[in-house]
């Protein structure tokens, strides 16, 4: 919800303002997001182990850390565990509604000539979820698997997959996910950490999409400025504040409410959360 008048400091209030200004002349919009995007939806960011085990507290008593879990070389020492953490998270997504920010980015992209684009580091498939289809996922997607080989490159969505997880121990329980093609293990297509066996083919070819717009909009015969807005991204991993950088030309807006810094001419910093920025922003246009 937008936060209620006089509810903010000057600071902020200013913020709101100039990030509004920006929007307003924009002729096209890039959105880059990390984990921080989909708090305000209900969803965990993992932020450090503490943040791991508030949303997971099983984890916790077995002394397993997400960097830990999120290592592909469990589908092949032991499934149930790597499936029970994948599983409950792809069931998690499915079952969790995008909030209105969501919607707020399609309408400013719906009612621009050069239209919106999404960079992100999240797999979570939400702002598809909302009606956002022009979306580049550079870690992958929970909601398409690969072999765990894997046996060829072949990557399929997850649509029908159903993982039963026990919720005390957080192990999978019955059939896992197979290979229609070879018939070993299936894992998601999400690149991992120390990952060599994630299939890059469906990301590389929604980043290509993502950088030929990219071209377009940002060319003479493009229709206004490229507003840049980066939302939730940490620097913990800082792939999406440095692209995001890298691109804003000084028109870069950063909404995170833990790490809102930002060098001086980069653009403005708005230390609010997701749905509260992009809702209040969007009061002012």
């Amino acid at each position: 919800m937008t936060a209620p008048a006089g509810r903010f400091t000057a600071e902020v209030e200013a913020a709101l303002d100039a990030a509004a200004a920006l929007l307003a002349d924009a002729g096209a919009l890039l959105v880059c997001a990390g984990a921080g995007m989909g708090v305000d939806s209900g969803l965990p960011d993992f932020r450090g182990d503490a943040g791991f085990w508030r949303a997971y507290p099983p984890y916790e008593r077995l002394g397993l850390s997400f960097v830990e879990l999120a290592d592909p070389v469990h589908f092949h020492d032991d499934p149930a565990l790597a499936w029970g953490f994948y599983g409950h998270r792809l069931g998690l997504y499915r079952a969790t509604v995008p909030h209105e920010g969501f919607a707020v980015l399609r309408r400013w992209g719906a009612r621009l000539p050069g239209g919106l684009h999404v960079f992100t580091s999240n797999v979570d498939g939400q702002f598809q979820r909302a009606g956002i289809d022009a979306v580049a996922e550079v870690h992958g997607s929970i909601h398409h698997l690969q072999c765990a080989g894997p046996c060829d490159g072949r990557i399929w969505p997850a649509d029908g997959v159903e993982v039963d997880v026990d919720p005390d121990t957080m192990r999978a329980r019955g059939p896992l996910p197979r290979c229609p093609s070879c018939g070993d293990l299936a894992r998601p297509n999400i690149l991992m950490f120390g990952d060599g066996s994630w299939l890059s083919g469906r990301t590389d070819a929604t980043l290509r999409s993502c950088s030929s717009w990219l071209d377009t909009v940002a060319g003479p015969s493009g229709d206004g400025p490229l507003a840049v807005v980066e939302i939730g991204a940490g620097t913990a991993v800082p792939t999406v504040r440095r692209t995001a950088e890298s691109l804003a030309d000084g028109r870069l807006i950063r909404i995170n409410p833990a790490e809102p810094a930002i060098r001086p001419g980069a653009g403005v910093s708005v230390p609010l959360g997701s749905l509260c920025a992009l809702t209040s922003i969007d009061a002012r246009l």
